[in-house]
Parts: structure tokens; C-alpha cells; sequence
């Protein structure tokens, strides 16, 4: 497994990485590759120059590693140039540009083959461009990919939001949210099974695989199986169930979490296996912490694994890690924990249930006590223009009313309240 976090590392800057093509692309720098390899997916997080023989312990990875070459010793051999690009290297450096005049009059050779030999794209940087030139490049390249990753997220945000306002919003959430990132969403149960999914699947080895970290941020104690010491039980989902529609469903069409049943009971521990106790009156023992976040990379798909906090996973799949994925996937995690967390009470159950027994034909005088004693009020409303209410500023409307009974009828919009 590639990670396994909660925390975001703490060495990467908090802006997008810039590709090396891009750099090389722009003409007033006038950067050439002369060795190493032609990948496009070299990016590069900062430039640094450093005139050091040994620029690793100054090195943090990532880096655009500037040098004139002040620290060749005159004579020096293919040894030399080896030790120094293999630093580079170990240190993570991303690419290294030499600068040409007025030190060297051209990029040594010998350079050029350490570079080639570990693989180290090598830029030659010309003598009218100065390496504060090329540190400003990147941080406006940087710039231009936080703007257009920042416009990205703000209308991924708008459209999950809407997604979420819909009468069936998981799905939409999901649909939303796999089209934002190019690759495949799915909602988990406790028991790790899928309930519902959206977008293109990705191949079925990355699709167990995220099955299988979908199980690593799940909650110790939400669902029945190997992660408790409880007794087998059968953890597939009814069909209906496995659609968020059958079964016994919660809020929003998706069956509520399953409750351990076997937590604190005693049992005996197979050779190499812990042995789970109850607890003695009075003592305390805590649980190790599981984490809420999770990520992978199978069958060269990008994968990660989002605890909802109500027992239920949020996967992801895409194709390549794109810059903004993860706050995307936040903000649909977040929803979705909001829509899979919602618990009817007692009084809005017992509403429901008149409201069902009303449009099967029973008695108004039946159904009045399940409505309780007090007073009742129809809001009417209608929309500022001549056009028709708006489905979704009618739903905004109950919202802000606190009543889920809308009925937006022709011109007017009606609330029971």
C-alpha cells in the first residue's frame, strides 16, 4: 500500500507542481534538454541553486537544482560528475540545470553522461538567462496551475452541492464527483460491500484493491466481520440493499450501519492471533486509532478511501492524480456523510407514516393523532419573476423553513409547516 494518512506530507508545498515541459516550452528562458530522459510527466515542486559538491543535506526533493558549476575542481574525471548527479539523485532532485557562462563554455560531457546514465533530465541554461529567471518562471507557472486548480474545485463544489439538494442525492453526488475526476466513485457499507457507484470501473484488480483499503478507514466496531472478535455472519447485502433502496434503509434511500454483536466477548486465540478480552470493571483500554483517509495506486489506477463517519466508505478511482482531486473527494465525503447520516426522529417517522396512510385512502380523522395536537400552517409562495418556482429554490425554501413538505405546484409553492 502506497499510504495510509490522515495528514498530507508535511515536505510537499502547499501549491501544484509544474510540469518540466513547461519550462522548457517558454521561450524567453531559452532552457534546452541536453541529456537525461524526455518524460512528460517530470514535474518539478522548486527551483534551488547551490554551488555545493554535496547539494544533498541542502535538498528536499522535487527541485529544479540550478548550478553554474563553480564547484567542478579544474580536472575533474567522470568519477566526479558520477557522485555528484548520484546525490542529486538520492536527494530526489527533479531535473538540473547548468548554467553556461561565465564558468564553463559549454555543459561538460561528462556531465551529461552521469546525467543520462541515473536519469536525471539535464537542462542547459543559456547566458542571458538568469537562474532568479528561472525561479520566477516556476513560481508563475505555479501560480497559473493554483488559479485553474482552485476554479476547478470551486464548480466541482457547486455541482455536488446541487447534486445534494436533488430528492435522490447519493447517486447524483457520486455521478457528480467520478465526472470531476475522470475516473470511478463507489459507495461502501459497513461491511464493505458496494452500494452504489458511478462513472467508468476501473480494472478488476484496482477494484478489489480499493475494496480492500475501503475496509483499512472503516470503523472498528460499525460492521461484522474478521476486524471484531464476533462470530462468522454472512456480510453480503440483500439486492436491494446492495441498489440503496431494499432492505431496511435509513435516511436517503441507504440502509443504516450494523452494530457489531460480537464486541467484548472472550475468546480463545489461534497460535499467532491476539486474544481480545473484556475489559474488568473499571479498566480502560483504547482503541487503536483507524485511520480516515487512505491511499493506493493498483494497475496503475490512482485509489483512495474516504471514511463517512456513519460507517460507510467513500472510494475513488482515477487514472492519473490530478491536482485537486482530493479536495474534491473531500467535499463529496463530507455530503455524503451529511445524506448517509440523516436519522428520522420519532415525531417526523410518525408524519411520514400519516402522510403514507393518507395516500392510500385512510380517513383524515384516522391519521390526525399520528400529526399530534398542534396547529398546522400552509406557506405560500411564489417566485419574484413570472417564471415558474424553481425546483430547487422550492426545496431551499422547506430547507429554510425546517419542513420537508413542499409541494410546488403550478405558480405557487406550498409548505406545510
Amino acid at each position: 500500500m502506497e499510504e495510509v494518512s490522515s495528514m498530507s506530507d508535511p515536505m510537499v508545498p502547499p501549491t501544484p507542481p509544474v510540469r518540466l515541459d513547461a519550462l522548457l516550452a517558454r521561450e524567453d528562458l531559452g532552457l534546452r534538454r541536453v541529456a537525461g530522459p524526455d518524460d512528460p510527466g517530470t514535474v518539478v515542486h522548486w527551483a534551488h541553486a547551490s554551488e555545493m559538491a554535496d547539494p544533498y543535506p541542502y535538498l528536499l526533493g522535487g527541485e529544479l537544482l540550478l548550478s553554474a558549476g563553480v564547484h567542478i575542481p579544474e580536472g575533474a574525471g567522470a568519477g566526479y560528475f558520477d557522485a555528484y548527479v548520484s546525490r542529486i539523485v538520492a536527494a530526489g532532485g527533479a531535473a538540473l540545470g547548468f548554467g553556461v557562462a561565465p564558468v564553463h563554455e559549454a555543459v561538460p560531457g561528462a556531465l551529461a553522461e552521469a546525467c543520462e546514465m541515473h536519469g536525471l533530465p539535464l537542462l542547459e541554461v543559456p547566458p542571458r538567462t538568469t537562474f532568479s529567471g528561472v525561479a520566477r518562471a516556476v513560481w508563475q507557472l505555479m501560480a497559473q496551475a493554483r488559479l485553474a486548480e482552485l476554479r476547478r474545485v470551486t464548480e466541482a463544489q457547486q455541482s455536488l452541492a446541487t447534486a445534494a439538494s436533488r430528492p435522490d442525492p447519493v447517486r447524483p453526488v457520486l455521478h457528480q464527483l467520478a465526472q470531476r475526476i475522470g475516473g470511478w466513485a463507489a459507495l461502501y457499507a459497513p461491511d464493505t460491500t458496494e452500494l452504489t457507484t458511478a462513472g467508468t470501473p476501473p480494472p478488476p484488480g484496482a477494484r478489489q484493491s480499493l475494496a480492500a483499503l475501503a475496509g483499512v478507514v472503516r470503523p472498528h466496531d460499525v460492521a461484522t466481520d474478521s476486524r471484531t472478535d464476533a462470530p462468522p455472519t454472512d456480510s453480503r447485502a440483500s439486492p436491494g440493499a446492495r441498489k440503496g433502496l431494499g432492505g431496511t434503509p435509513g435516511a436517503m434511500g441507504v440502509p443504516p450501519p450494523e452494530r457489531s454483536r460480537g464486541w467484548g466477548r472472550v475468546g480463545a486465540a489461534a497460535p499467532g492471533e491476539r486474544r481480545q478480552e473484556t475489559p474488568t470493571p473499571g479498566e480502560h483500554r483504547q482503541a487503536a486509532p483507524t485511520p480516515t483517509t487512505a491511499s493506493d495506486t493498483a494497475d496503475g489506477t490512482h485509489l483512495a478511501a474516504y471514511a463517512l463517519g456513519t460507517g460507510y466508505v467513500l472510494g475513488v478511482a482515477s487514472p492519473q492524480r490530478d491536482p485537486g482531486n482530493h479536495t474534491i473527494a473531500s467535499v463529496a465525503a463530507v455530503l455524503l456523510t451529511l445524506l448517509t447520516g440523516r436519522q428520522q426522529s420519532g415525531t417526523t417517522a410518525a408524519r411520514s407514516s400519516a402522510l403514507v396512510r393518507l395516500l392510500l385512502g385512510a380517513p383524515p380523522e384516522d391519521v390526525a393523532p399520528l400529526l399530534g395536537g398542534e396547529r398546522w400552517h400552509v406557506v405560500h409562495a411564489r417566485p419574484d419573476g413570472r417564471t415558474a418556482p424553481d425546483p430547487l429554490a422550492a426545496s431551499a425554501l422547506g430547507t429554510a423553513l425546517g419542513s420537508p413538505l413542499v409541494d410546488p405546484a403550478g405558480e405557487v409553492v406550498r409548505v406545510l409547516v
